[in-house]
């Protein structure tokens, strides 16, 4: 089978070059309302924001900061389709302002506003991020009545466009089964903390860019993707980065498109996706042998395993895993229109 990989140097906020209903999962992490490294993006977008920030006005800043964001869930609405999903890493913001310390609730803005949208909300993750700070707390040391806690976690927001996604024809029911994954995967990923995950990289090698990137782990949308699509659906993410949500679809056999202001982080993008093509089959190969390694196990604390997967032939615990099969990236060519297409194939 064959993805289509698309990116664009484009400003999200107009999503008009992609058709309603078109794509099946957002994957995304947005610049932070007030978080101080992403000011200049934000006024950039709307003066009115350089202007509020500067007369100290925290709370107008923040709502003219989240209408620029609303116009991109907005179009995110429009291009999913009928049972598709949106899933947004986003953090809260902590910052002092008119004098005054105070938080900022990123999360509760953008579920209001997906909400008026007309998405369903679901279940959220936190995702706790590693931190090396010494002090669990901000304020006044020891002294009660000054303190404030330190926030170590991320939100990962989930909605859902309309009702369950419907799969009407047998070749739709036989995808989804294909598509499916490990047990034991199913009793992590769908956990509401993820605690496991490390933090992504910074430090970019262009001038042109930012000088620290917001980019998430590798490993939380390759979840995500996992979990809410199936092989060849299409995936969006509208504030790309350097590409880790498109080196995510790539690396599970689905299509992608990404949006992206900055040209200058368009080679990055490239790097990410020749590098998840290059590890792909290592990377899906790993999840084959964790499984093994899992069965082994449960056979050695003396649990029985009723069913095997005819693809892989391994043992696995529940019939939906019984057809699953792990998909390689065998091949990444650029055509001329400057869009990647990737072939993949039944891991070997």
């Amino acid at each position: 089978m064959q993805t289509t990989h698309q990116l664009h140097v484009a400003d999200a906020r107009d999503l008009s070059c992609l058709n309603d209903g078109t794509v099946q999962l957002v994957v995304t992490s947005p610049p932070y309302p007030m978080i101080a490294m992403w000011d200049d993006a934000f006024t950039a977008m709307n003066s009115a924001i350089g202007e509020a920030l500067d007369s100290q006005d925290g709370l107008r800043a923040f709502e003219l900061m989240h209408q620029e964001l609303d116009r991109v869930w907005a179009g995110c609405f429009r291009v999913l389709s009928e049972g598709g999903f949106a899933c947004i890493n986003i953090g809260d913001a902590t910052r002092s302002i008119g004098g005054q310390f105070r938080l900022f609730h990123n999360h509760a803005r953008i579920v209001s506003s997906m909400v008026q949208l007309g998405f369903t909300v679901l279940p959220d993750i936190l995702w706790r991020k590693p931190t090396n700070a010494p002090n669990k707390f901000m304020g006044s040391g020891m002294l009660p009545a000054g303190a404030y806690v330190t926030y170590e976690h991320e939100y990962i927001l989930v909605f859902r466009k309309g009702d369950k996604r419907v799969f009407r024809t047998e070749a739709q029911r036989a995808e989804r089964r294909r598509s499916a994954f490990f047990w034991e995967e199913r009793n992590t990923w769908f956990s509401d903390i993820w605690s496991d995950l490390g933090g992504a990289k910074q430090g970019l090698k262009h001038p042109s860019t930012r000088t620290r990137s917001g980019a998430f782990p590798f490993e939380l949308p390759y979840r995500i993707i996992n979990m809410y699509s199936l092989y060849g659906d299409t995936v969006l993410d509208p504030f790309v980065g350097t590409g880790t949500t498109m080196a995510a679809a790539l690396t599970t056999a689905r299509s992608s498109v990404g949006f992206e202001l900055v040209d200058g982080l368009a080679s990055m993008v490239e790097d990410s996706l020749n590098t998840a093509a290059l590890h792909a089959k290592e990377l899906v190969a790993k999840r084959l042998e964790a499984h093994r390694r899992f069965v082994a196990k449960r056979l050695e604390a003396g649990k029985t395993i009723q069913h095997t997967n005819t693809v892989h032939q391994v043992p696995v615990i529940t019939r939906q895993e019984r057809e699953m099969e792990l998909m390689n990236t065998t091949g990444l060519t650029l055509s001329a229109a400057g869009n990647y297409t990737a072939d993949h194939a039944r891991l070997g």
